[in-house]
């Protein structure tokens, strides 16, 4: 039996629909712990429906190797049944076997299954795929760790020093096997980096030009937080003299974000109440991988804390955009079912012109939704015109 730390977020998301007549897909980058969240899953099957057998097939093992599309996966499961009573099974990176949808469905279909699947691409199932199982599955991102995880599974104090680590290594979980030295992490790191570029990206892709990608995935890591377009990256590209078309810029930057490496952050014009088209913030899905490639450095505190608030957001199950109010802007919106948040993050407010302007922006909104400037600052607990003050650390762990 693999030994696990429980992510009970993600467990409490899916517990509902386990035992059910639903295929469950777990997303996310490599190495956030989908695998091992599966067996976390498997316990859980074999603690409460013991009676339930249980399939495992991890395309990353060579033993599974055979299974290459969809009549092999399902040959594979049939011949692995032991009973006609009900089997779960799981499939770890089932964007390996071809047409895996096919397999799904008919295994869905037949209602002696418990289907659960990992995937590492952001666009497992859309477009045509999402049409063909509509209605018949749940999907569930997984990231790397929460903060209060980050605590969890080190075993460390809530405290500066620990948040320093968190923002300097990032979350991925298999940290928690290594000591916290640069040289050691991002050594681990560094090879995750490469892992992620050259399956998940280069060789899905068939892109021949790995030095542009990996100039690009540069500039992304060294602009997190700053607003920029296809066409403002095309012209960086241009003045080193690298000569690439907006598309192509727009296409790797897809591929960057399909592998769960980035993010990107549309903006929101909050007085024409659209979606704008042009110009959008980028964020790493992991700062740890992203200090990786181009190292780390603390002037870029407050963008790393940017990302570390969007991070926490999409954890939670917010979707997040950018909002633009004439000149101002506001760093984040959140929004949740009926709930939304405006969100301003600073490094500290004990500037009367950050305080100005922080407030300021949010208080030129006008509407009655809930806002909140997030900031390092130690000792914040207080509130202008309505708007809350708090301290990051509290945020992260409230």
């Amino acid at each position: 039996m693999k030994t696990y730390i429980r992510r009970q977020h993600y467990e409490g998301r899916i517990k509902p629909f386990m035992g059910k007549d639903i295929i469950k897909v777990i997303v996310g980058q490599r190495r956030t712990g989908k695998s091992y969240f599966l067996f976390q899953l498997m316990d859980l099957i074999r603690q409460n429906h013991a009676q339930t057998e249980i399939i495992y097939i991890n395309k990353e093992d060579l033993r599974f190797d055979h299974i290459k599309d969809y009549n092999q996966l399902v040959e594979f499961a049939e011949k692995s049944r032991k009973s006609e009573k009900l089997h779960a099974i799981f499939i770890d990176e089932i964007q390996d076997i071809e047409h895996f949808e096919k397999a799904l469905r008919h295994l869905q279909a037949t209602g002696k299954w418990d289907i659960y699947c990992t995937g590492s691409n952001a666009n497992l199932l859309s477009g045509e795929l999402s049409t063909y199982l509509s209605g018949r599955y749940i999907e569930i991102k997984m990231y790397g760790l929460s903060y209060p995880e980050f605590l969890q599974f080190h075993a460390l104090e809530e405290n500066a020093v620990s948040f320093a680590q968190y923002i300097k290594y990032g979350g991925l979980p298999y940290l928690i096997h290594l000591e916290l030295k640069e040289e050691i992490v991002f050594d681990y790191l560094k090879n995750v980096y490469t892992t992620i570029l050259y399956k998940d990206i280069i060789s899905r892709f068939n892109i021949r030009n790995t030095s542009f990608l990996e100039r690009l995935v540069a500039f992304v890591a060294d602009n997190i937080g700053q607003i920029f377009s296809a066409k403002n990256i095309s012209d960086y590209l241009k003045s080193q003299k690298l000569q690439f078309s907006n598309n192509i810029v727009l296409d790797y930057l897809g591929y960057l974000q399909q592998a769960f490496l980035i993010f990107s952050i549309r903006r929101n014009d909050l007085k024409g109440k659209r979606i704008l088209e042009t110009g959008e913030k980028y964020y790493f899905h992991d700062l740890g991988l992203r200090h990786a490639i181009i190292s780390y450095k603390s002037a870029d505190i407050s963008q790393l804390l940017e990302n570390i608030v969007l991070l926490h957001l999409y954890i939670q199950g917010y979707s997040v955009t950018v909002g633009k109010f004439d000149d101002k802007e506001i760093d984040f919106i959140a929004v949740r079912n009926s709930e939304k948040i405006y969100l301003q993050v600073t490094l500290s407010l004990a500037d009367e012109k950050v305080r100005i302007r922080e407030y300021g922006n949010l208080l030129a909104v006008g509407d009655n939704y809930r806002k909140l400037v997030v900031t390092a600052d130690e000792y914040t607990n207080e509130e202008f015109l309505g708007i809350e003050t708090i301290n990051i650390r509290k945020f992260l762990t409230q």
